[in-house]
Protein backbone atom coordinates (compact mmCIF):
# COMPACT_ATOMS: atom_id res chain seq x y z
CA UNK A 1 0.00 0.00 0.00
CA UNK A 2 1.24 3.27 -0.82
CA UNK A 3 1.76 5.61 2.30
CA UNK A 4 1.30 9.37 0.94
CA UNK A 5 4.02 11.68 3.21
CA UNK A 6 3.23 14.61 0.82
CA UNK A 7 0.59 15.46 -1.91
CA UNK A 8 -0.58 13.66 -4.46
CA UNK A 9 0.70 15.16 -8.05
CA UNK A 10 -2.89 17.32 -8.36
CA UNK A 11 -3.86 20.11 -10.64
CA UNK A 12 -5.95 23.47 -9.80
CA UNK A 13 -10.09 23.01 -10.85
CA UNK A 14 -9.14 25.71 -13.35
CA UNK A 15 -6.64 23.87 -15.15
CA UNK A 16 -8.52 20.95 -16.43
CA UNK A 17 -9.81 21.04 -20.25
CA UNK A 18 -13.74 20.63 -19.01
CA UNK A 19 -13.10 23.92 -16.53
CA UNK A 20 -12.50 26.10 -19.83
CA UNK A 21 -15.06 23.88 -21.51
CA UNK A 22 -17.91 24.70 -18.64
CA UNK A 23 -17.10 28.60 -18.91
CA UNK A 24 -17.88 28.28 -22.44
CA UNK A 25 -21.08 26.17 -21.68
CA UNK A 26 -21.57 27.82 -18.81
CA UNK A 27 -22.27 31.48 -20.99
CA UNK A 28 -23.96 29.85 -23.10
CA UNK A 29 -27.01 28.54 -21.17
CA UNK A 30 -26.78 31.31 -18.46
CA UNK A 31 -30.10 32.78 -19.75
CA UNK A 32 -31.65 29.51 -20.33
CA UNK A 33 -35.08 29.35 -18.57
CA UNK A 34 -36.21 25.98 -16.71
CA UNK A 35 -39.51 26.61 -18.35
CA UNK A 36 -37.87 26.23 -21.61
CA UNK A 37 -35.68 23.04 -20.76
CA UNK A 38 -38.82 21.72 -19.70
CA UNK A 39 -41.17 22.82 -22.50
CA UNK A 40 -38.35 21.14 -25.02
CA UNK A 41 -37.24 17.79 -23.42
CA UNK A 42 -41.21 17.09 -22.10
CA UNK A 43 -39.57 13.37 -20.90
CA UNK A 44 -36.77 15.35 -18.41
CA UNK A 45 -38.30 14.77 -15.07
CA UNK A 46 -38.41 10.92 -15.38
CA UNK A 47 -35.05 11.03 -17.36
CA UNK A 48 -32.65 13.53 -15.35
CA UNK A 49 -33.26 11.42 -12.20
CA UNK A 50 -30.93 8.85 -10.16
CA UNK A 51 -31.51 6.26 -7.72
CA UNK A 52 -29.27 4.32 -5.50
CA UNK A 53 -28.96 2.30 -2.17
CA UNK A 54 -32.95 3.30 -1.57
CA UNK A 55 -32.81 6.98 -2.29
CA UNK A 56 -34.20 8.70 -5.20
CA UNK A 57 -32.62 11.72 -6.89
CA UNK A 58 -34.60 14.60 -9.07
CA UNK A 59 -32.12 16.67 -10.07
CA UNK A 60 -34.21 17.74 -13.68
CA UNK A 61 -35.09 21.42 -11.80
CA UNK A 62 -31.48 22.26 -12.46
CA UNK A 63 -30.38 24.37 -14.49
CA UNK A 64 -28.37 22.29 -16.77
CA UNK A 65 -28.29 20.73 -20.36
CA UNK A 66 -27.32 17.24 -21.19
CA UNK A 67 -23.72 18.61 -22.24
CA UNK A 68 -23.32 20.56 -18.88
CA UNK A 69 -23.80 17.42 -16.90
CA UNK A 70 -21.32 15.40 -19.69
CA UNK A 71 -18.56 18.38 -18.86
CA UNK A 72 -19.28 18.09 -15.34
CA UNK A 73 -18.47 14.49 -14.68
CA UNK A 74 -15.41 14.76 -17.09
CA UNK A 75 -14.43 17.26 -14.78
CA UNK A 76 -14.57 14.81 -12.42
CA UNK A 77 -12.98 12.52 -14.04
CA UNK A 78 -9.92 14.82 -15.05
CA UNK A 79 -9.67 16.16 -11.28
CA UNK A 80 -9.12 12.38 -10.23
CA UNK A 81 -12.53 11.52 -8.47
CA UNK A 82 -12.72 7.92 -8.83
CA UNK A 83 -9.14 7.56 -7.78
CA UNK A 84 -9.30 10.15 -4.63
CA UNK A 85 -12.09 7.74 -3.85
CA UNK A 86 -10.56 4.60 -4.11
CA UNK A 87 -7.32 5.55 -2.52
CA UNK A 88 -9.60 6.95 0.71
CA UNK A 89 -11.52 2.81 0.56
CA UNK A 90 -7.77 1.82 0.56
CA UNK A 91 -6.69 3.69 3.57
CA UNK A 92 -4.22 5.57 1.60
CA UNK A 93 -3.21 9.26 3.65
CA UNK A 94 -5.09 11.26 1.35
CA UNK A 95 -5.39 13.86 4.71
CA UNK A 96 -1.91 15.23 3.26
CA UNK A 97 -1.43 17.79 6.00
CA UNK A 98 -1.35 15.54 9.16
CA UNK A 99 -0.48 12.54 7.06
CA UNK A 100 -3.72 10.71 7.93
CA UNK A 101 -5.82 8.14 6.61
CA UNK A 102 -9.39 9.31 6.15
CA UNK A 103 -11.35 5.98 7.35
CA UNK A 104 -14.88 6.58 8.13
CA UNK A 105 -15.78 4.27 5.82
CA UNK A 106 -14.47 1.46 8.01
CA UNK A 107 -16.68 2.56 10.89
CA UNK A 108 -19.31 1.12 8.82
CA UNK A 109 -17.44 -2.03 7.50
CA UNK A 110 -18.79 -5.34 7.74
CA UNK A 111 -16.50 -7.62 9.95
CA UNK A 112 -15.64 -9.80 7.46
CA UNK A 113 -13.74 -6.73 5.42
CA UNK A 114 -10.61 -5.83 5.12
CA UNK A 115 -9.56 -2.48 5.43
CA UNK A 116 -5.54 -1.61 6.24
CA UNK A 117 -3.90 1.21 7.81
CA UNK A 118 -0.07 1.01 7.83
CA UNK A 119 -0.89 -2.75 6.74
CA UNK A 120 -3.08 -3.64 9.36
CA UNK A 121 -6.56 -4.32 9.07
CA UNK A 122 -8.59 -1.70 11.43
CA UNK A 123 -11.84 -3.47 10.85
CA UNK A 124 -11.58 -5.91 13.57
CA UNK A 125 -10.78 -2.77 16.48
CA UNK A 126 -14.29 -1.13 15.23
CA UNK A 127 -16.01 -4.48 15.89
CA UNK A 128 -14.57 -5.20 19.44
CA UNK A 129 -15.23 -1.35 20.44
CA UNK A 130 -18.45 -1.66 18.43
CA UNK A 131 -19.55 -4.79 20.90
CA UNK A 132 -17.86 -2.81 23.65
CA UNK A 133 -20.60 -0.60 23.04
CA UNK A 134 -23.32 -2.66 22.69
CA UNK A 135 -22.54 -4.69 25.84
CA UNK A 136 -22.81 -1.25 27.81
CA UNK A 137 -25.67 0.31 26.25
CA UNK A 138 -27.81 -2.73 26.35
CA UNK A 139 -26.58 -2.70 30.60
CA UNK A 140 -28.08 0.67 30.71
CA UNK A 141 -30.90 0.13 28.82
CA UNK A 142 -32.04 -2.44 30.46
CA UNK A 143 -31.64 -1.26 34.42
CA UNK A 144 -28.01 -3.53 35.33
CA UNK A 145 -26.14 -0.35 35.49
CA UNK A 146 -26.98 1.01 38.74
CA UNK A 147 -25.63 4.73 39.78
CA UNK A 148 -24.42 4.77 43.49
CA UNK A 149 -27.54 4.81 45.13
CA UNK A 150 -28.90 1.16 44.03
CA UNK A 151 -31.01 3.43 41.11
CA UNK A 152 -31.03 2.55 37.37
CA UNK A 153 -29.64 5.46 34.87
CA UNK A 154 -32.75 6.96 33.32
CA UNK A 155 -30.98 10.59 32.19
CA UNK A 156 -27.82 10.92 29.90
CA UNK A 157 -25.90 13.63 29.11
CA UNK A 158 -23.34 13.74 26.32
CA UNK A 159 -21.01 16.36 26.32
CA UNK A 160 -18.51 17.23 23.63
CA UNK A 161 -18.44 19.95 20.87
CA UNK A 162 -18.29 19.92 16.98
CA UNK A 163 -18.76 16.62 15.71
CA UNK A 164 -18.43 15.25 19.12
CA UNK A 165 -21.20 17.03 19.54
CA UNK A 166 -23.41 17.65 15.99
CA UNK A 167 -23.79 13.82 15.27
CA UNK A 168 -25.18 12.72 18.03
CA UNK A 169 -27.77 15.50 19.07
CA UNK A 170 -28.73 15.36 15.47
CA UNK A 171 -28.76 11.60 15.41
CA UNK A 172 -31.09 11.33 18.37
CA UNK A 173 -33.26 13.93 17.14
CA UNK A 174 -33.40 12.32 13.82
CA UNK A 175 -34.43 8.67 15.65
CA UNK A 176 -36.02 9.92 18.25
CA UNK A 177 -39.16 7.93 17.29
CA UNK A 178 -36.85 4.74 17.96
CA UNK A 179 -35.57 6.15 21.41
CA UNK A 180 -35.67 4.45 24.53
CA UNK A 181 -38.75 7.07 26.12
CA UNK A 182 -37.69 5.67 29.78
CA UNK A 183 -34.85 7.69 29.29
CA UNK A 184 -34.14 11.29 28.85
CA UNK A 185 -30.64 12.48 26.63
CA UNK A 186 -29.20 15.77 26.65
CA UNK A 187 -26.82 17.21 25.41
CA UNK A 188 -24.03 19.83 26.31
CA UNK A 189 -21.61 21.68 23.92
CA UNK A 190 -21.14 25.22 24.81
CA UNK A 191 -18.54 26.47 27.11
CA UNK A 192 -21.70 29.20 28.15
CA UNK A 193 -22.56 28.15 31.39
CA UNK A 194 -26.52 28.20 30.91
CA UNK A 195 -25.71 25.23 28.03
CA UNK A 196 -24.98 23.01 31.08
CA UNK A 197 -26.92 24.69 33.84
CA UNK A 198 -30.34 24.06 32.20
CA UNK A 199 -29.31 20.49 31.08
CA UNK A 200 -29.32 19.16 34.31
CA UNK A 201 -31.76 21.87 36.20
CA UNK A 202 -33.86 19.21 36.77
CA UNK A 203 -31.96 16.11 37.23
CA UNK A 204 -31.64 13.15 40.16
CA UNK A 205 -27.61 13.07 40.13
CA UNK A 206 -27.96 9.64 41.67
CA UNK A 207 -29.95 8.40 38.13
CA UNK A 208 -27.34 10.49 35.38
CA UNK A 209 -24.56 9.30 33.53
CA UNK A 210 -22.38 11.87 31.55
CA UNK A 211 -20.02 10.62 28.60
CA UNK A 212 -17.38 12.71 28.24
CA UNK A 213 -16.26 12.78 24.71
CA UNK A 214 -12.92 14.02 23.56
CA UNK A 215 -10.36 11.74 21.63
CA UNK A 216 -7.40 14.27 23.55
CA UNK A 217 -9.70 14.45 27.01
CA UNK A 218 -7.99 17.91 26.85
CA UNK A 219 -10.78 20.29 24.22
CA UNK A 220 -11.04 23.36 26.09
CA UNK A 221 -14.70 23.65 25.87
CA UNK A 222 -15.36 19.51 26.77
CA UNK A 223 -13.71 19.75 29.48
CA UNK A 224 -14.78 22.78 31.27
CA UNK A 225 -18.12 20.95 31.24
CA UNK A 226 -16.90 17.85 31.80
CA UNK A 227 -15.71 19.18 35.18
CA UNK A 228 -18.35 21.63 36.14
CA UNK A 229 -20.43 18.08 35.62
CA UNK A 230 -17.83 16.79 37.64
CA UNK A 231 -18.02 19.09 40.57
CA UNK A 232 -22.07 19.40 39.92
CA UNK A 233 -21.95 15.29 40.80
CA UNK A 234 -20.00 15.39 43.78
CA UNK A 235 -21.88 17.89 45.60
CA UNK A 236 -24.95 15.83 44.65
CA UNK A 237 -22.86 13.26 46.17
CA UNK A 238 -21.31 14.14 48.48
CA UNK A 239 -18.35 14.69 47.85
CA UNK A 240 -17.55 11.24 47.35
CA UNK A 241 -15.12 10.88 44.28
CA UNK A 242 -15.16 6.95 44.46
CA UNK A 243 -19.05 7.85 42.87
CA UNK A 244 -17.17 8.71 40.12
CA UNK A 245 -17.00 5.56 38.51
CA UNK A 246 -20.79 4.92 38.35
CA UNK A 247 -22.05 8.17 36.19
CA UNK A 248 -19.28 8.95 33.83
CA UNK A 249 -18.03 7.09 30.70
CA UNK A 250 -15.67 8.41 28.28
CA UNK A 251 -14.72 8.57 24.89
CA UNK A 252 -10.98 9.11 24.22
CA UNK A 253 -7.68 8.00 23.68
CA UNK A 254 -6.15 9.52 26.47
CA UNK A 255 -6.06 6.48 29.01
CA UNK A 256 -4.08 8.19 31.59
CA UNK A 257 -6.19 11.34 31.51
CA UNK A 258 -9.43 9.26 31.93
CA UNK A 259 -7.80 7.88 34.98
CA UNK A 260 -7.22 11.18 36.43
CA UNK A 261 -10.45 12.27 35.95
CA UNK A 262 -12.31 9.44 37.74
CA UNK A 263 -13.42 7.30 35.23
CA UNK A 264 -12.84 3.67 35.12
CA UNK A 265 -11.37 3.35 31.90
CA UNK A 266 -12.90 -0.01 31.63
CA UNK A 267 -15.57 2.23 30.56
CA UNK A 268 -13.43 3.97 28.28
CA UNK A 269 -14.82 3.89 24.11
CA UNK A 270 -11.23 4.46 21.45
CA UNK A 271 -11.60 5.74 18.31
CA UNK A 272 -9.10 6.38 16.04
CA UNK A 273 -7.25 9.39 14.65
CA UNK A 274 -8.44 8.26 11.00
CA UNK A 275 -11.74 9.46 11.75
CA UNK A 276 -12.00 13.26 11.72
CA UNK A 277 -14.60 14.52 14.09
CA UNK A 278 -17.43 15.56 11.68
CA UNK A 279 -17.01 12.25 10.34
CA UNK A 280 -17.49 10.17 13.63
CA UNK A 281 -21.39 9.83 14.33
CA UNK A 282 -21.01 6.26 13.76
CA UNK A 283 -18.01 5.95 15.83
CA UNK A 284 -17.82 5.45 19.87
CA UNK A 285 -19.06 9.03 19.46
CA UNK A 286 -21.94 7.72 19.40
CA UNK A 287 -22.42 5.89 21.97
CA UNK A 288 -25.26 8.46 23.56
CA UNK A 289 -27.09 7.49 20.45
CA UNK A 290 -26.98 3.80 20.75
CA UNK A 291 -28.00 3.95 24.36
CA UNK A 292 -31.17 5.99 22.87
CA UNK A 293 -31.62 3.71 20.27
CA UNK A 294 -30.57 0.35 21.29
CA UNK A 295 -27.65 -1.83 19.36
CA UNK A 296 -29.53 -3.07 16.96
CA UNK A 297 -31.08 0.34 15.59
CA UNK A 298 -27.25 1.14 15.76
CA UNK A 299 -25.79 -1.30 13.67
CA UNK A 300 -29.06 -0.70 11.04
CA UNK A 301 -27.62 3.00 10.96
CA UNK A 302 -24.20 1.64 10.15
CA UNK A 303 -25.59 -0.84 7.35
CA UNK A 304 -27.48 2.34 5.53
CA UNK A 305 -23.83 4.17 5.80
CA UNK A 306 -21.97 0.81 4.25
CA UNK A 307 -24.92 0.99 1.73
CA UNK A 308 -24.06 4.15 0.33
CA UNK A 309 -20.71 3.60 0.92
CA UNK A 310 -20.57 0.68 -1.71
CA UNK A 311 -22.72 2.52 -3.88
CA UNK A 312 -20.77 5.84 -3.63
CA UNK A 313 -17.33 3.22 -4.94
CA UNK A 314 -19.16 1.03 -7.26
CA UNK A 315 -21.28 3.12 -9.74
CA UNK A 316 -20.60 4.45 -12.48
CA UNK A 317 -20.16 8.66 -11.99
CA UNK A 318 -23.67 9.29 -14.43
CA UNK A 319 -25.26 7.56 -11.76
CA UNK A 320 -23.91 7.93 -8.44
CA UNK A 321 -25.38 9.94 -6.34
CA UNK A 322 -22.82 11.65 -4.22
CA UNK A 323 -20.54 12.73 -7.37
CA UNK A 324 -24.06 13.88 -9.10
CA UNK A 325 -24.97 15.86 -5.91
CA UNK A 326 -20.74 17.09 -5.82
CA UNK A 327 -20.43 18.52 -9.55
CA UNK A 328 -23.91 20.06 -9.55
CA UNK A 329 -22.88 22.49 -6.11
CA UNK A 330 -19.44 22.83 -8.18
CA UNK A 331 -21.68 24.06 -10.95
CA UNK A 332 -23.37 26.81 -8.98
CA UNK A 333 -20.79 27.50 -6.75
CA UNK A 334 -17.84 28.54 -9.37
CA UNK A 335 -20.12 29.06 -12.86
CA UNK A 336 -23.30 30.76 -11.27
CA UNK A 337 -21.51 32.69 -8.35
CA UNK A 338 -23.88 31.24 -5.91
CA UNK A 339 -22.54 31.21 -2.14
CA UNK A 340 -25.39 29.66 -0.31
CA UNK A 341 -26.89 26.11 -0.44
CA UNK A 342 -30.23 25.57 1.26
CA UNK A 343 -30.48 22.52 2.49
CA UNK A 344 -34.30 21.59 3.50
CA UNK A 345 -36.01 18.75 5.42
CA UNK A 346 -39.66 18.41 5.33
CA UNK A 347 -39.21 15.92 8.44
CA UNK A 348 -39.22 17.46 11.77
CA UNK A 349 -37.17 14.46 13.11
CA UNK A 350 -34.52 16.30 10.88
CA UNK A 351 -34.71 19.39 12.46
CA UNK A 352 -30.79 19.01 13.48
CA UNK A 353 -29.97 18.28 9.69
CA UNK A 354 -28.61 21.21 8.39
CA UNK A 355 -26.76 22.51 11.47
CA UNK A 356 -25.16 19.05 11.29
CA UNK A 357 -24.45 19.49 7.71
CA UNK A 358 -23.33 23.01 8.05
CA UNK A 359 -20.34 21.23 9.81
CA UNK A 360 -19.35 18.87 7.65
CA UNK A 361 -19.54 20.87 4.48
CA UNK A 362 -18.19 24.05 5.58
CA UNK A 363 -15.53 22.30 7.68
CA UNK A 364 -14.54 20.50 5.24
CA UNK A 365 -14.34 22.65 2.10
CA UNK A 366 -13.61 25.62 3.68
CA UNK A 367 -10.45 26.25 2.45
CA UNK A 368 -8.64 28.41 -0.01
CA UNK A 369 -5.14 27.18 -0.81
CA UNK A 370 -4.83 23.68 -2.97
CA UNK A 371 -3.23 20.02 -1.83
CA UNK A 372 0.15 22.12 -3.03
CA UNK A 373 -0.51 24.92 -0.79
CA UNK A 374 -1.22 27.56 -3.45
CA UNK A 375 -4.21 30.27 -3.56
CA UNK A 376 -7.05 29.15 -5.25
CA UNK A 377 -8.57 31.70 -8.04
CA UNK A 378 -11.97 30.21 -7.37
CA UNK A 379 -14.47 29.84 -5.45
CA UNK A 380 -14.82 26.68 -2.79
CA UNK A 381 -17.24 25.78 -0.17
CA UNK A 382 -20.30 27.53 -0.16
CA UNK A 383 -22.44 28.26 3.05
CA UNK A 384 -24.42 25.81 4.07
CA UNK A 385 -28.20 26.89 5.81
CA UNK A 386 -31.49 25.47 6.70
CA UNK A 387 -34.34 24.59 8.52
CA UNK A 388 -37.28 21.82 8.32
CA UNK A 389 -40.14 22.29 5.88
CA UNK A 390 -43.27 23.68 6.52
CA UNK A 391 -41.48 26.26 9.14
CA UNK A 392 -38.69 27.58 6.67
CA UNK A 393 -41.59 28.42 4.07
CA UNK A 394 -42.81 31.42 6.50
CA UNK A 395 -38.93 32.54 7.24
CA UNK A 396 -36.61 32.81 4.38
CA UNK A 397 -38.36 31.13 1.66
CA UNK A 398 -39.11 34.71 0.21
CA UNK A 399 -35.05 35.19 -0.20
CA UNK A 400 -35.23 32.39 -2.09
CA UNK A 401 -38.16 33.09 -4.44
CA UNK A 402 -37.99 36.59 -4.95
CA UNK A 403 -34.59 38.01 -3.56
CA UNK A 404 -31.37 38.70 -5.47
CA UNK A 405 -29.02 35.60 -4.58
CA UNK A 406 -29.15 32.86 -6.33
CA UNK A 407 -29.50 29.68 -3.85
CA UNK A 408 -29.47 26.26 -5.47
CA UNK A 409 -31.72 23.99 -2.52
CA UNK A 410 -31.86 20.36 -1.27
CA UNK A 411 -35.56 19.09 -0.61
CA UNK A 412 -35.30 16.29 1.61
CA UNK A 413 -38.69 13.96 1.96
CA UNK A 414 -40.21 11.34 2.89
CA UNK A 415 -42.71 8.44 1.47
CA UNK A 416 -44.00 7.78 4.59
CA UNK A 417 -44.60 9.00 7.87
CA UNK A 418 -43.42 7.56 11.06
CA UNK A 419 -46.93 9.79 12.74
CA UNK A 420 -49.93 9.48 9.99
CA UNK A 421 -52.22 11.17 11.22
CA UNK A 422 -55.22 12.39 9.48
CA UNK A 423 -54.15 14.57 6.25
CA UNK A 424 -51.22 15.99 7.92
CA UNK A 425 -48.31 14.09 5.18
CA UNK A 426 -50.52 14.50 2.21
CA UNK A 427 -50.05 18.32 3.05
CA UNK A 428 -46.68 18.09 3.87
CA UNK A 429 -45.30 16.55 0.96
CA UNK A 430 -47.73 18.64 -1.38
CA UNK A 431 -45.41 21.41 0.28
CA UNK A 432 -42.44 19.70 -1.09
CA UNK A 433 -43.74 19.21 -4.89
CA UNK A 434 -44.98 22.97 -4.98
CA UNK A 435 -41.82 24.51 -3.71
CA UNK A 436 -39.82 23.04 -6.13
CA UNK A 437 -42.18 23.63 -9.05
CA UNK A 438 -42.36 27.60 -7.87
CA UNK A 439 -38.95 27.98 -7.45
CA UNK A 440 -38.41 26.27 -10.77
CA UNK A 441 -40.94 27.85 -12.76
CA UNK A 442 -42.47 30.70 -11.43
CA UNK A 443 -45.31 33.53 -12.19
CA UNK A 444 -44.90 35.32 -15.20
CA UNK A 445 -46.03 39.15 -15.35
CA UNK A 446 -48.79 37.71 -17.86
CA UNK A 447 -50.36 35.26 -15.22
CA UNK A 448 -50.51 37.22 -12.44
CA UNK A 449 -52.43 39.91 -15.27
CA UNK A 450 -54.28 37.05 -15.65
CA UNK A 451 -55.35 36.81 -12.22
CA UNK A 452 -56.96 40.21 -12.27
CA UNK A 453 -53.87 42.00 -10.35
CA UNK A 454 -53.64 45.73 -10.63
CA UNK A 455 -50.92 46.50 -12.47
CA UNK A 456 -49.16 48.54 -10.10
CA UNK A 457 -48.74 45.33 -7.85
CA UNK A 458 -48.03 43.22 -10.92
CA UNK A 459 -44.03 43.79 -10.15
CA UNK A 460 -44.26 42.55 -6.55
CA UNK A 461 -46.42 39.69 -7.79
CA UNK A 462 -43.86 38.07 -10.01
CA UNK A 463 -42.23 35.30 -9.36
CA UNK A 464 -38.71 35.24 -11.65
CA UNK A 465 -38.45 31.46 -10.94
CA UNK A 466 -35.12 29.94 -12.94
CA UNK A 467 -34.27 28.67 -8.98
CA UNK A 468 -32.55 25.15 -9.46
CA UNK A 469 -33.40 22.20 -6.78
CA UNK A 470 -32.94 18.60 -6.06
CA UNK A 471 -35.62 16.72 -4.60
CA UNK A 472 -34.45 13.51 -2.01
CA UNK A 473 -36.93 11.01 -1.79
CA UNK A 474 -36.61 8.45 0.59
CA UNK A 475 -39.85 5.65 2.17
CA UNK A 476 -38.95 6.55 5.18
CA UNK A 477 -36.67 7.55 8.28
CA UNK A 478 -35.41 4.85 9.47
CA UNK A 479 -31.85 4.45 10.80
CA UNK A 480 -30.76 2.93 7.78
CA UNK A 481 -32.22 5.56 5.99
CA UNK A 482 -30.08 8.22 8.27
CA UNK A 483 -26.96 6.40 7.85
CA UNK A 484 -27.54 6.60 3.90
CA UNK A 485 -28.35 10.19 3.67
CA UNK A 486 -25.44 11.56 5.98
CA UNK A 487 -23.02 9.36 3.93
CA UNK A 488 -24.55 10.85 0.96
CA UNK A 489 -23.37 13.97 1.97
CA UNK A 490 -20.11 12.57 3.16
CA UNK A 491 -19.39 11.99 0.16
CA UNK A 492 -20.38 14.81 -2.00
CA UNK A 493 -18.35 16.99 -0.06
CA UNK A 494 -15.26 14.72 -0.84
CA UNK A 495 -16.27 14.95 -4.62
CA UNK A 496 -16.33 18.70 -4.59
CA UNK A 497 -13.22 19.15 -2.29
CA UNK A 498 -11.20 16.67 -5.03
CA UNK A 499 -12.52 18.33 -7.72
CA UNK A 500 -11.04 21.58 -5.65
CA UNK A 501 -8.13 20.25 -5.18
CA UNK A 502 -8.22 20.97 -1.53
CA UNK A 503 -7.89 19.27 1.46
CA UNK A 504 -11.65 18.31 2.53
CA UNK A 505 -10.06 16.26 5.94
CA UNK A 506 -8.11 18.91 7.89
CA UNK A 507 -9.44 22.52 10.27
CA UNK A 508 -6.62 24.04 10.74
CA UNK A 509 -8.98 27.18 10.50
CA UNK A 510 -10.47 26.52 13.90
CA UNK A 511 -7.16 26.58 15.77
CA UNK A 512 -5.91 30.34 16.22
CA UNK A 513 -9.03 31.70 18.13
CA UNK A 514 -8.65 28.83 20.51
CA UNK A 515 -4.90 29.57 21.02
CA UNK A 516 -5.98 33.04 21.24
CA UNK A 517 -8.65 32.33 23.92
CA UNK A 518 -6.12 30.38 26.30
CA UNK A 519 -4.12 33.16 26.31
CA UNK A 520 -6.78 35.78 26.90
CA UNK A 521 -8.30 33.56 29.80
CA UNK A 522 -5.61 34.39 32.52
CA UNK A 523 -5.88 37.94 31.46
CA UNK A 524 -9.64 37.90 32.12
CA UNK A 525 -9.27 36.18 35.59
CA UNK A 526 -6.18 37.99 36.81
CA UNK A 527 -6.24 39.84 39.83
CA UNK A 528 -3.94 42.50 39.14
CA UNK A 529 -4.61 44.44 35.66
CA UNK A 530 -2.66 42.60 33.65
CA UNK A 531 -0.37 43.88 30.59
CA UNK A 532 -2.16 43.87 27.78
CA UNK A 533 -0.47 43.07 24.42
CA UNK A 534 -3.30 43.12 22.25
CA UNK A 535 -4.90 45.54 19.23
CA UNK A 536 -6.12 48.24 20.76
CA UNK A 537 -9.64 47.29 20.10
CA UNK A 538 -9.04 43.57 21.87
CA UNK A 539 -7.38 45.66 24.69
CA UNK A 540 -10.56 47.80 25.27
CA UNK A 541 -13.21 44.92 25.34
CA UNK A 542 -10.84 43.15 27.52
CA UNK A 543 -10.66 46.23 30.26
CA UNK A 544 -14.53 46.99 29.82
CA UNK A 545 -15.49 43.32 30.27
CA UNK A 546 -12.69 43.37 33.61
CA UNK A 547 -14.41 46.63 34.56
CA UNK A 548 -18.17 45.65 34.26
CA UNK A 549 -18.39 42.09 34.83
CA UNK A 550 -19.47 42.25 38.49
CA UNK A 551 -21.42 45.81 38.38
CA UNK A 552 -25.43 45.12 38.57
CA UNK A 553 -27.56 46.83 36.20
Amino acid sequence: MEVLSKPMTTSPADEHPAWSALEAHGRQVANLHLRELFADDPARGERMTAEGAGIYLDYSKNRITGETLKLLLQLAQESGVPARRDALFRGEKINVTENRAVLHVALRAPRDATILVDGKNVVPQVHAVLDKMADFSERVRGGAWKGYTGKRIRNVINIGIGGSDLGPVMAYEALRHYSERSMTFRFVSNVDATDFAEAVRDLDAAETLFIVSSKTFTTLETMTNAHTARDWFLGKAGGDEKKIAKHFAAVSTNTAAVAKFGIDTANMFEFWDWVGGRYSMDSAIGLSTMIAIGPENFRAMLDGFHEMDEHFRTAPLDHNLPVLLGVLGVWYTDFFGAQTVAVLPYEQYLKRFPAYLQQLTMESNGKSVTLQGKRVHYATGPVYFGEPGTNGQHSFYQLIHQGTHLIPCDFIAFNQSLNPIGRHHDMLLANVFAQAEALAFGKTAEQVRGEGTPEWLVPHRVFEGNRPSNTILVDRLTPASLGKLVALYEHSVFTQGVIWDINSFDQWGVELGKQLAQRIVPELESKEDPQLRHDSSTNALIRRYRMRRTKAE
